[in-house]
Protein backbone atom coordinates (compact mmCIF):
# COMPACT_ATOMS: atom_id res chain seq x y z
CA UNK A 1 0.00 0.00 0.00
CA UNK A 2 2.78 2.31 0.89
CA UNK A 3 4.67 1.60 -2.66
CA UNK A 4 1.20 2.10 -4.40
CA UNK A 5 1.00 5.72 -2.30
CA UNK A 6 4.72 6.45 -3.61
CA UNK A 7 3.93 5.64 -7.08
CA UNK A 8 1.57 7.26 -7.66
CA UNK A 9 2.60 11.13 -7.43
CA UNK A 10 5.62 10.16 -9.58
CA UNK A 11 3.09 9.06 -12.18
CA UNK A 12 1.59 12.08 -12.26
CA UNK A 13 4.92 14.31 -12.64
CA UNK A 14 5.75 11.78 -15.40
CA UNK A 15 2.09 12.52 -17.08
CA UNK A 16 2.79 16.42 -16.86
CA UNK A 17 6.15 16.04 -18.21
CA UNK A 18 4.77 14.07 -21.39
CA UNK A 19 2.16 17.29 -21.64
CA UNK A 20 4.66 19.63 -21.11
CA UNK A 21 6.78 18.40 -24.08
CA UNK A 22 4.52 17.98 -26.49
CA UNK A 23 2.46 20.77 -26.01
CA UNK A 24 5.12 23.64 -27.52
CA UNK A 25 4.34 27.62 -27.04
CA UNK A 26 2.76 29.20 -29.36
CA UNK A 27 5.73 31.32 -30.24
CA UNK A 28 7.78 27.92 -31.12
CA UNK A 29 4.38 26.50 -32.75
CA UNK A 30 4.28 29.75 -35.27
CA UNK A 31 8.12 29.21 -35.85
CA UNK A 32 7.84 25.20 -36.58
CA UNK A 33 4.53 26.54 -39.37
CA UNK A 34 6.46 29.46 -41.17
CA UNK A 35 6.91 28.67 -44.51
CA UNK A 36 10.39 28.20 -45.34
CA UNK A 37 10.86 30.17 -47.98
CA UNK A 38 10.28 32.82 -45.39
CA UNK A 39 12.81 31.98 -43.36
CA UNK A 40 15.20 31.92 -46.36
CA UNK A 41 14.36 35.47 -47.07
CA UNK A 42 14.82 36.57 -43.58
CA UNK A 43 18.46 34.75 -43.56
CA UNK A 44 18.69 36.36 -47.00
CA UNK A 45 17.80 39.94 -45.77
CA UNK A 46 19.92 39.46 -42.67
CA UNK A 47 22.86 38.24 -44.45
CA UNK A 48 26.47 40.28 -44.62
CA UNK A 49 27.41 41.59 -47.71
CA UNK A 50 30.88 41.08 -49.00
CA UNK A 51 33.42 43.91 -47.46
CA UNK A 52 35.34 45.69 -50.55
CA UNK A 53 38.78 46.69 -49.84
CA UNK A 54 39.27 49.68 -51.83
CA UNK A 55 42.62 49.75 -54.21
CA UNK A 56 43.58 49.92 -57.60
CA UNK A 57 43.91 46.14 -58.81
CA UNK A 58 45.67 44.63 -61.67
CA UNK A 59 43.28 42.14 -63.91
CA UNK A 60 45.26 38.56 -63.72
CA UNK A 61 44.74 36.82 -67.11
CA UNK A 62 45.82 33.52 -65.75
CA UNK A 63 42.85 33.55 -64.05
CA UNK A 64 40.64 35.80 -65.89
CA UNK A 65 38.27 34.46 -68.84
CA UNK A 66 35.40 35.96 -70.82
CA UNK A 67 32.92 33.66 -72.69
CA UNK A 68 30.64 33.97 -75.19
CA UNK A 69 27.39 31.12 -75.83
CA UNK A 70 24.93 31.85 -78.42
CA UNK A 71 22.48 29.65 -80.15
CA UNK A 72 23.07 27.35 -83.50
CA UNK A 73 20.46 27.05 -85.48
CA UNK A 74 18.67 25.93 -81.97
CA UNK A 75 20.01 22.76 -81.61
CA UNK A 76 23.38 23.50 -79.83
CA UNK A 77 24.43 26.35 -77.83
CA UNK A 78 28.16 26.40 -78.72
CA UNK A 79 30.82 28.75 -76.45
CA UNK A 80 34.01 30.31 -77.44
CA UNK A 81 36.65 31.44 -74.63
CA UNK A 82 38.74 35.43 -75.07
CA UNK A 83 41.70 34.83 -72.85
CA UNK A 84 44.98 36.88 -72.41
CA UNK A 85 42.50 39.94 -70.92
CA UNK A 86 44.44 42.98 -69.72
CA UNK A 87 43.28 46.04 -67.41
CA UNK A 88 42.98 47.10 -64.49
CA UNK A 89 39.95 47.82 -61.79
CA UNK A 90 39.18 50.40 -59.41
CA UNK A 91 37.31 49.67 -56.72
CA UNK A 92 36.36 52.25 -53.68
CA UNK A 93 34.56 50.96 -51.07
CA UNK A 94 33.20 53.99 -49.00
CA UNK A 95 32.06 55.78 -52.74
CA UNK A 96 31.36 52.44 -54.93
CA UNK A 97 30.29 55.01 -58.25
CA UNK A 98 34.11 56.27 -58.04
CA UNK A 99 34.91 52.94 -59.19
CA UNK A 100 36.05 51.93 -62.51
CA UNK A 101 36.86 49.12 -65.12
CA UNK A 102 38.85 49.07 -68.16
CA UNK A 103 39.65 46.20 -70.12
CA UNK A 104 41.56 45.41 -73.40
CA UNK A 105 40.31 41.72 -74.98
CA UNK A 106 42.86 40.51 -77.48
CA UNK A 107 41.34 38.69 -80.16
CA UNK A 108 44.31 36.28 -80.49
CA UNK A 109 43.13 35.07 -77.28
CA UNK A 110 39.73 33.70 -78.87
CA UNK A 111 39.42 29.73 -78.72
CA UNK A 112 35.84 27.83 -79.55
CA UNK A 113 38.17 24.46 -79.43
CA UNK A 114 37.68 23.91 -82.98
CA UNK A 115 40.85 25.53 -85.09
CA UNK A 116 39.12 26.01 -87.70
CA UNK A 117 35.88 27.67 -86.51
CA UNK A 118 38.39 29.99 -84.91
CA UNK A 119 40.06 31.63 -88.02
CA UNK A 120 36.89 32.00 -89.24
CA UNK A 121 35.63 34.16 -86.12
CA UNK A 122 39.05 35.85 -86.39
CA UNK A 123 38.75 36.09 -90.53
CA UNK A 124 36.36 39.85 -91.99
CA UNK A 125 33.20 37.73 -91.50
CA UNK A 126 33.31 38.16 -88.44
CA UNK A 127 36.04 39.83 -86.27
CA UNK A 128 38.12 40.48 -88.91
CA UNK A 129 41.03 40.79 -86.60
CA UNK A 130 43.82 41.40 -88.43
CA UNK A 131 42.82 44.92 -89.08
CA UNK A 132 41.08 45.16 -85.19
CA UNK A 133 43.46 43.00 -83.04
CA UNK A 134 41.34 43.78 -79.80
CA UNK A 135 38.03 44.66 -78.20
CA UNK A 136 37.95 46.76 -75.37
CA UNK A 137 35.44 47.59 -72.15
CA UNK A 138 35.37 51.01 -70.33
CA UNK A 139 33.01 51.59 -67.48
CA UNK A 140 30.81 54.55 -67.65
CA UNK A 141 29.04 54.12 -64.11
CA UNK A 142 29.58 51.70 -61.57
CA UNK A 143 26.43 50.94 -58.85
CA UNK A 144 25.89 49.15 -56.02
CA UNK A 145 23.06 46.86 -56.33
CA UNK A 146 23.03 44.99 -52.47
CA UNK A 147 24.92 42.67 -50.63
CA UNK A 148 28.01 41.69 -52.90
CA UNK A 149 26.44 42.51 -56.19
CA UNK A 150 27.16 45.78 -58.80
CA UNK A 151 25.72 46.94 -61.93
CA UNK A 152 28.74 47.92 -63.96
CA UNK A 153 27.64 50.10 -67.00
CA UNK A 154 29.90 50.79 -69.86
CA UNK A 155 30.87 51.64 -73.51
CA UNK A 156 32.11 47.72 -75.66
CA UNK A 157 33.80 48.46 -78.64
CA UNK A 158 34.67 45.79 -81.46
CA UNK A 159 35.31 46.41 -84.98
CA UNK A 160 34.83 50.31 -83.53
CA UNK A 161 31.47 49.90 -82.98
CA UNK A 162 31.02 50.98 -79.75
CA UNK A 163 27.54 50.45 -77.49
CA UNK A 164 26.69 50.56 -73.90
CA UNK A 165 26.77 46.99 -72.14
CA UNK A 166 25.13 46.38 -68.84
CA UNK A 167 27.21 43.79 -66.88
CA UNK A 168 25.47 42.23 -63.57
CA UNK A 169 28.72 41.96 -61.42
CA UNK A 170 28.94 39.50 -58.48
CA UNK A 171 31.55 40.14 -55.45
CA UNK A 172 33.42 37.13 -54.94
CA UNK A 173 35.97 38.01 -52.56
CA UNK A 174 38.94 40.51 -51.18
CA UNK A 175 41.35 39.46 -49.14
CA UNK A 176 45.32 38.00 -49.70
CA UNK A 177 46.60 36.02 -52.68
CA UNK A 178 48.20 33.04 -51.25
CA UNK A 179 50.54 32.62 -54.40
CA UNK A 180 51.02 36.20 -55.51
CA UNK A 181 51.35 36.90 -51.30
CA UNK A 182 49.70 40.71 -52.39
CA UNK A 183 45.84 41.84 -51.87
CA UNK A 184 43.21 40.31 -54.35
CA UNK A 185 39.69 40.95 -55.82
CA UNK A 186 37.40 38.42 -57.75
CA UNK A 187 34.19 39.13 -59.54
CA UNK A 188 31.94 37.28 -61.89
CA UNK A 189 29.69 38.84 -64.09
CA UNK A 190 27.19 38.25 -66.75
CA UNK A 191 25.96 40.42 -70.22
CA UNK A 192 23.69 40.08 -72.80
CA UNK A 193 24.32 41.74 -76.60
CA UNK A 194 23.39 41.11 -79.80
CA UNK A 195 26.50 40.89 -82.17
CA UNK A 196 24.91 42.51 -85.13
CA UNK A 197 25.13 45.83 -82.89
CA UNK A 198 29.29 45.22 -83.33
CA UNK A 199 30.08 44.08 -86.83
CA UNK A 200 29.78 40.40 -86.33
CA UNK A 201 26.05 39.62 -87.25
CA UNK A 202 26.63 37.34 -89.91
CA UNK A 203 24.25 34.03 -90.27
CA UNK A 204 21.71 35.89 -87.84
CA UNK A 205 18.76 35.09 -86.85
CA UNK A 206 19.59 31.76 -87.59
CA UNK A 207 22.37 31.88 -85.76
CA UNK A 208 21.47 34.13 -82.87
CA UNK A 209 21.92 37.35 -82.75
CA UNK A 210 21.90 37.33 -78.73
CA UNK A 211 25.06 35.95 -77.28
CA UNK A 212 25.48 35.80 -73.37
CA UNK A 213 28.43 37.05 -71.54
CA UNK A 214 29.94 35.39 -68.81
CA UNK A 215 33.29 36.61 -67.28
CA UNK A 216 35.42 35.60 -64.09
CA UNK A 217 38.22 37.29 -63.23
CA UNK A 218 40.15 37.82 -60.74
CA UNK A 219 42.87 40.59 -59.94
CA UNK A 220 46.02 41.51 -57.30
CA UNK A 221 47.34 44.65 -56.37
CA UNK A 222 50.43 45.89 -57.99
CA UNK A 223 53.84 44.55 -56.39
CA UNK A 224 54.99 48.28 -56.62
CA UNK A 225 51.55 49.59 -54.33
CA UNK A 226 51.38 46.33 -52.16
CA UNK A 227 55.08 47.26 -51.40
CA UNK A 228 54.91 51.10 -51.00
CA UNK A 229 54.85 52.20 -47.56
CA UNK A 230 51.21 53.24 -46.19
CA UNK A 231 50.58 57.47 -46.31
CA UNK A 232 51.09 59.15 -42.98
CA UNK A 233 47.90 60.45 -41.55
Amino acid sequence: MRTTRLLLPLAAAIALAACTQQAPSPDHAAASTAPAGEALAETAETAEPVAGVSGTYVIDPSHTDVIAQWSHFGFSHPIAHFSGVEGQIVYDADDVPASSVEVTIPLSGLNSHVGKFDDHLRSADFFDAATFPEATFKSTAVESAGGNKLKVTGDLTIKDNTHPVVLDVTINKFGEQPMAGRPAAGFDAVAQIKRSDFGVGAYAPNVSDEVELRITTEAVVAEDAASAPAAAE
